[in-house]
């Protein structure tokens, strides 16, 4: 279903809405709604038709795709020569959505679970040549641009559906093939210990201050304005944030405002930084994050909470630790966080039976990829700490008629930083103009 198309400066907005089966295997099992939404550069709306499609694919998982405000970044370099379509993944944004309250209405964990099983890569890609067998003219191909998760998305639509691409660009986002699940969070540890690294070079003086936090922790339950609990263990992960630009500033003012001494003159946790904390971290809002990040490198495997289970064998993590720096944690989600928030809490059993699943459907067919023909340009920033260099390469040698730009420049948000340069580098190199 098209609605009416609005405006806002620079650019003309349709929104679009899709009906598909929860499970493909399965359409009887029931439908769910799909939305995505077409942008047009306002210099090109009345010959929208003739522009070629460029279908987005946001990073998570579990979060949607954007929403414009203006044509800057790679939006603007995008809307050049396509017209763009910005796809809600299912279970996000105008999508059916994924949330306690609607998981509620199934009576038992294992309903839950169930369900949740389709919303992983292979249904997403299932989703959009769904969407591109009515949206777009018999035949025509569409260009595919995947950040982050959403390269594994396109990774995997070159295994399944490559017949639907007509070129393929992707920025910080090709997957691990065939890697084990704990191997992936044994290098993403190492990453991460080298961020915190950096994080208290900069900001020595916070090794103090971390540790009057914690300790305070410690002392006692803090609850915090959303009434989920603040525990080390969550306070440590706010160092999800050191992987993109400027995140170690974002986390230094936050802990700025951490203390203050109450009215009984004791020092104390400050409102105003228990509800910016509260309000950085987006795993009720988005719980498909929560519930599947590990699976998506599940592959006939369980992940049995594999970054709880690799965080064993880093004891510099431990949030008690008096030897020297309390340590932030990374990309990582732990059990723990379905008894610290209070939204995920309905979700603890669902997500217990996830981690516990072993029969997850293969992702990527490395057969196929190596025999690939679409054009692949693939940004890979050498410094990630979400996505491990060493596997990004990997799969780039395994993948025909794959370049790829190796580089420092940005980190891992390198599209919001420079999106703009970022993208027409990727295109000419599509067209071998470097």
């Amino acid at each position: 279903m098209k609605t009416p198309s609005f405006r806002i400066p620079g650019i003309r907005l349709t929104n679009h809405e899709f009906t598909a089966p929860i499970n493909y295997k399965n359409p009887s099992s029931g439908s769910l709604k799909i939305f995505a939404r077409e942008v047009v550069s306002n210099a090109n709306h009345y010959r929208a038709n003739e522009l070629p499609w460029l279908i987005f694919f946001q990073g998570g998982p579990g979060f949607p795709s954007p929403r414009p405000t203006n044509k800057h970044g790679w939006l603007n370099r995008a809307l050049q020569q396509y017209r763009v379509l910005l796809l809600d993944q299912r279970g996000t944004g105008l999508s059916t959505p994924v949330t306690y309250q609607t998981l509620a209405k199934f009576g038992t964990a294992k309903e839950q679970a169930d369900y949740l099983v389709n919303f992983r890569a292979d249904s997403i890609v299932k989703d959009a040549e769904l969407i591109r067998s009515q949206l777009l003219k018999p035949g025509e191909k569409w260009t595919g641009f995947g950040q982050s998760y959403g390269g594994f998305c396109l990774t995997h639509y070159l295994s399944a559906a490559p017949e639907g691409l007509a070129e393929v660009v992707i920025t910080g986002g090709l997957p691990p093939l065939t890697a084990n699940v704990d191997d992936v969070y044994r290098a993403t540890y190492k990453r991460v210990l080298n961020r915190n690294r950096q994080y208290y070079e900069r900001y020595p003086a916070d090794i103090e201050l971390v540790h009057k936090i914690v300790s305070l922790l410690r002392s006692k339950k803090v609850e915090l304005p959303d009434c989920g609990v603040l525990t080390p263990e969550r306070f440590q992960q706010l160092g999800i944030s050191f992987g993109m630009t400027e995140g170690f500033e974002a986390i230094h003012y936050l802990l700025e405002e951490a203390l203050i001494t109450n009215a009984h003159g004791i020092e104390d946790l400050s409102f105003t930084f228990l509800r910016s904390l509260a309000g950085s971290q987006a795993y009720e809002t988005n719980p498909i994050y929560a519930l599947l990040h590990e699976s998506i490198y599940c592959q006939n495997f369980a992940s049995d909470w594999s970054a709880e289970r690799m965080k064993a064998e880093f004891p510099q993590f431990r949030p008690d630790r008096s030897d020297g720096p309390i340590l932030f944690t990374g990309e990582m989600i732990y059990p723990s966080m379905f008894d610290d928030y209070k939204y995920l809490q309905p979700l603890k059993n669902a997500a217990e039976l996830l981690a516990q699943k072993s029969d997850w459907e293969p992702l990527y067919d490395v057969k196929a990829l190596h025999k690939n023909t679409v054009p692949v340009a693939a940004a890979v920033y050498y410094d990630d700490m979400y996505v491990e260099l060493s596997y990004s390469e990997d799969a780039a040698h395994k993948i025909g008629n794959c370049r790829t730009w190796v580089t420092n420049e940005y980190d891992h948000n390198g599209i919001r930083q420079d999106g703009e340069r970022v993208l027409d580098r990727l295109f000419q190199m599509l067209r071998h103009e470097i």
